[in-house]
């Protein structure tokens, strides 16, 4: 299946080859490594049957122009369902909040959020989620240690081998660190996700998540016998895409589209990035004790349009949406095959706009850590939102996208939050924020922008 964009394949042109492998489809770009021009894109069905790399290699040659020099090769995953985090910290509010932000900045799925006093139930209940990482927080930076040595102490004695990103008290990681080490657990220590009440530092522990993904994760799925794919993996997909919006965010300051929202439906799960221009009123005393993230990514591992499709359809009686006559049945055959091709794009574009709706709703009314007693926390106004973009396959594929985001996201008064008022709505249909991310992190900042600047969307 052929990628949309514009597409020079006669040019000899140096390129950077830039590639998501997802949970569904495998997508190429070929980005001109001198203007950061967009030369050729192309999409092929993710080989997860055979070995990845297939598919893969299929992408990268359709996109490729005829006789380029691949000058660098950059790829991003989310197949085999991406990164796996749970999260311990010492209070559900305070620093196992900031650790969870922290661990969806980082492109992860968080399945686990453990807090407070923990009992060996607590860990069977986390063994049982099945992370692939676990993000170790708590206390600020010369506070209380007991908590977080405690919940070290612990996770040594409980069997769990699971790697750990220790990103807590400063003052007790060479101790924490040591101990976790001599229980063979393999242990990267950074700086403090919240070294200081509302001060929330993301950046630390979202590079060391990255750092496991790619030595711990992407191995570990065995998603490819060829070694070549774990050399050519340099994040996870969200990872790349949130960076992506960063880059777009950091070109529009200043506009009438400086704040975004990025709406990316996929197979698996439908994410939701944001970047908002800093509320003053949230700042000083009502500030958040976690800290505010104003750029930001929710993930909704329930609303993908194909392997958890039918939990469109649950999620959207739960928010008393309407559902169309045929619809349930639609998800309980993509769910059951969630390889299934088909030209019948209605369904999907049904589907789609459900997941958009929902996932947004969620993204819009915050996160609720620590049970589902607990009180929503870090809600966001979307009213001044001046672009959204929608991404992903689905929304790729349909012509009439950007209307049914506009009516799914901007036309959604009754969810409880404030939507977007004024909002250009745009799709993502050449496939440029994956790969301006991809480029971003991997030292062609300056091709990342050129690429999204030359967006007709933004023009």
């Amino acid at each position: 299946m052929n990628g949309h964009g514009p597409v020079n394949r006669h040019s000899a042109a140096p390129v950077v080859l830039c590639v998501d492998v997802g949970s569904t489809y495998t997508k190429a770009a070929a980005i001109d490594a001198a203007t950061g021009a967009l030369r050729g894109t192309a999409s092929h069905p993710t080989t997860l049957d055979t070995d990845v790399m297939d598919g893969l290699l299929a992408a990268a040659v359709e996109a490729s122009p005829s006789g380029a020099e691949i000058t660098d090769t950059l790829v991003c995953s989310s197949a085999g369902g991406g990164l796996r985090l749970a999260v311990i910290g010492n209070e559900p509010l305070v620093t196992a909040r900031a650790a969870y932000r922290a661990g969806l900045s980082a492109g992860a799925r968080v399945v686990d959020v453990r807090a407070g006093h923990l009992t060996p139930g607590d860990f069977t209940g986390l063994a049982a989620a099945r992370p692939d990482v676990v993000l170790l927080a708590g206390g600020t930076d010369g506070g209380d240690e007991t908590a977080l040595r405690t919940h070290a102490e612990d996770l040594a004695a409980s069997g769990l081998r699971t790697p750990v990103v220790l990103a807590g008290n400063a003052n007790a990681a060479a101790d924490l660190t040591a101990l976790l080490t001599a229980a063979g657990i393999g242990v990267t220590a950074v700086d403090n996700v919240l070294p200081r009440i509302g001060d929330l530092n993301p950046a630390p522990a979202r590079g060391a998540l990255r750092e496991v993904f790619l030595r711990h994760v992407i191995a570990g799925k065995h998603l490819s016998a060829s070694a070549d794919f774990t050399r050519l993996v340099k994040a996870a997909t969200p990872d790349a895409v949130l960076t992506g919006v960063e880059v777009l965010a950091d070109l529009l300051a200043g506009t009438d589209l400086s704040d975004l929202l990025v709406v990316d439906v996929g197979g698996a799960t439908t994410d939701v990035y944001s970047v908002l221009t800093p509320d003053a009123e949230l700042q000083g005393p009502r500030a958040e004790v976690a800290g505010t993230a104003w750029r930001s990514r929710t993930v909704e591992g329930d609303l993908g349009v194909r392997h958890t499709a039918v939990g469109i359809v649950e999620a959207a009686a739960e928010e008393d949406l309407p559902v169309p006559a045929g619809l349930a049945e639609a998800a309980r055959r993509r769910g059951e095959d969630p390889g299934l091709r088909t030209d019948d794009l209605a369904d999907d574009a049904e589907l789609s706009a459900l997941a958009a709706r929902i996932a947004v709703r969620r993204h819009a009314r915050g996160e609720r850590i620590g049970g589902p007693t607990e009180p929503l926390r870090g809600g966001k106004d979307l009213a001044a939102v001046g672009l959204v973009v929608g991404s992903g396959g689905v929304l790729r594929r349909d012509p009439e996208a950007a209307e049914r985001l506009r009516e799914a996201v901007g036309g959604d008064t009754s969810g409880g939050v404030r939507p977007p008022k004024d909002s250009r709505f745009a799709v993502d249909a050449d496939y440029r924020l994956a790969p301006a991310g991809l480029l971003a992190a991997n030292g062609h900042r300056d091709l990342a922008a050129r690429l999204l600047a030359e967006w007709p969307a933004i023009a």
